[in-house]
């Protein structure tokens, strides 16, 4: 029997993750407010990973990306935000869901342009090996042995 994980718990109880962002410095102002509880990691999940994550008014889930051998799938719980993918906005509300299979290339990403505070899960594996573009900024990712390593478009490293 595993003592050191528990067996269930009150999900909004779970603590923040404890860096806001893994971004590089100067492109992790742009999910500023964004607030992320690890809950896959509470229970010792390895194949996988859980965020219950919050979006102030303003904030955003992330950079628009797509990732190359991730799968991702996200659940809307409260609010209304807006997704953004290679195809355009179109606006979400709870009871709302979006999945994004890897390596199609259309990258994605939530808005809260709303009022009120955006609330959903999501849920993503964790392939080593992952590669993700970002169309909109200079940055690309790589999932290796557990972290990710970023760079600018040409290889510089941040």
């Amino acid at each position: 029997m595993d003592n050191t994980h528990p067996v269930a718990l009150l999900a909004s109880d779970a603590p923040l993750r404890a860096k806001p962002s893994v971004y590089p410095p100067m492109l992790a102002a742009r999910v500023k407010g964004r607030e992320k509880r690890p809950l896959g990691d509470l229970f010792g999940l390895s194949h996988f990973g859980v965020n219950l994550t919050r979006l102030p008014p303003g904030a955003a889930s992330s950079l628009r990306h797509a990732h190359a051998r991730q799968d991702e799938f996200v659940y809307i719980l409260q609010g209304h935000p807006t997704l953004h993918t290679d195809a355009g906005k179109r606006l979400l509300s709870p009871g709302m869901c979006a999945g994004f299979k890897a390596g199609t290339g259309d990258a994605h990403s939530l808005l809260n342009e709303s009022r009120e505070d955006v609330v959903y899960l999501e849920i993503g594996d964790r392939t080593d090996g992952d590669q993700v573009s970002y169309p909109d900024d200079d940055l690309c990712a790589q999932f290796v042995n557990g972290a990710w390593l970023f760079s600018r478009k040409d290889g510089t490293p941040y």
